[in-house]
C-alpha cells in the first residue's frame, strides 16, 4: 500500500506544479520563474512539514524523483504553452483542491506513521497542503487561498480530521484515503461552485462627515467650480 502513497505523493506534485506554470503564465514570468513556482508549489508543504517533523533529509532530498517530476511537468508546460493560456479562469482553483485534497492525505499518512497524535497528524496534513501554495500566491503578489474568505484550510481540516478518525478506527487504508480524498476535494469544489465561505469578523467604523457637507455648504468640488466660474466672469470684465 505504500506504493499506492507514493504515486498519490508524485500526483500530488504534479498537479500543484502545473498550477504554480499557470500562474506564473497569468503573471508573465519567464521560465525560469515558471520553474520557482511550480518548485515550491510541489514541494513548498511536503519540506515544511518534513522540517517540523525533524525528518532528515527532507524527502526531495533522499529521493530526486521529485524534482525531476517538477522539471518534466514545467518542459511539458513550455512545450504546451499555447495551450496554457487557453485554460478558463477556473482550472487554477480546480487543480489546486485537487493538489490540496492529495497532499492532506499524505501529510496526515506521513504524521501518524511517525507516531504523532492525531491532532498534530492533522496539522501536518493541512500544512503539506496549503504551505506550498501560500509560497506560490506570495511570490506572484495575490493574497493565499487560505487567507481569504472562502473555504479553504476548513476543507483540509476536514479531510485530515476524517483520515485520523478511520485511521483509528482500523478501517482499511484505500477507504481512509478515498475517503479522505473525497471530503476534502467535495468541500473545496462545493466552495468554489458555490462560493461557500466562513463569516468574516471585522470592526468598521465610518467617520463622519464633514461639517462643510453637514451644514449644507459647498463641498470642495463645488467650490471649485463656483471658483472657476468667477474668474471666467472676471476675465469678460
Amino acid at each position: 500500500m505504500s506504493g499506492v502513497v507514493y504515486w498519490l505523493d508524485m500526483a500530488g506534485v504534479i498537479v500543484f506544479a502545473l498550477s504554480g506554470v499557470v500562474l506564473a503564465c497569468r503573471s508573465r514570468m519567464d521560465p525560469f520563474g515558471m520553474l520557482v513556482l511550480a518548485a515550491v508549489t510541489g514541494i513548498g508543504g511536503g519540506t515544511l512539514r518534513d522540517l517540523v517533523l525533524g525528518i532528515r533529509p527532507v524527502f526531495w532530498v533522499s529521493d530526486p524523483t521529485y524534482l525531476w517530476v517538477i522539471l518534466a511537468t514545467v518542459a511539458v508546460s513550455l512545450l504546451g504553452f499555447h495551450y496554457i493560456h487557453r485554460l478558463s479562469r477556473g482550472f487554477l482553483p480546480v487543480a489546486d483542491a485537487l493538489g490540496l485534497a492529495l497532499f492532506v492525505v499524505i501529510g496526515t499518512h506521513k504524521a501518524l506513521l511517525l507516531g504523532t497524535s492525531g491532532v498534530v497528524a492533522v496539522v501536518m496534513g493541512v500544512m503539506t497542503g496549503v504551505a506550498g501554495g501560500m509560497l506560490r500566491d506570495v511570490l506572484a503578489h495575490r493574497v493565499p487561498m487560505v487567507l481569504r474568505e472562502e473555504i479553504y484550510a476548513t476543507a483540509a481540516i476536514a479531510g485530515g480530521s476524517v483520515y485520523v478518525v478511520l485511521y483509528t478506527l482500523g478501517v482499511p487504508l484505500p477507504v481512509v484515503i478515498a475517503v479522505s480524498l473525497l471530503t476534502t476535494l467535495g468541500l473545496r469544489l462545493a466552495a468554489i461552485h458555490w462560493h461557500l465561505a466562513l463569516p468574516v469578523f471585522a470592526w468598521v467604523s465610518v467617520a463622519p462627515p464633514p461639517p462643510e457637507e453637514s451644514s449644507g455648504a459647498l463641498s470642495t468640488p463645488a467650490k471649485a467650480k463656483e471658483r472657476v466660474r468667477m474668474i471666467r466672469q472676471a476675465r469678460k470684465r
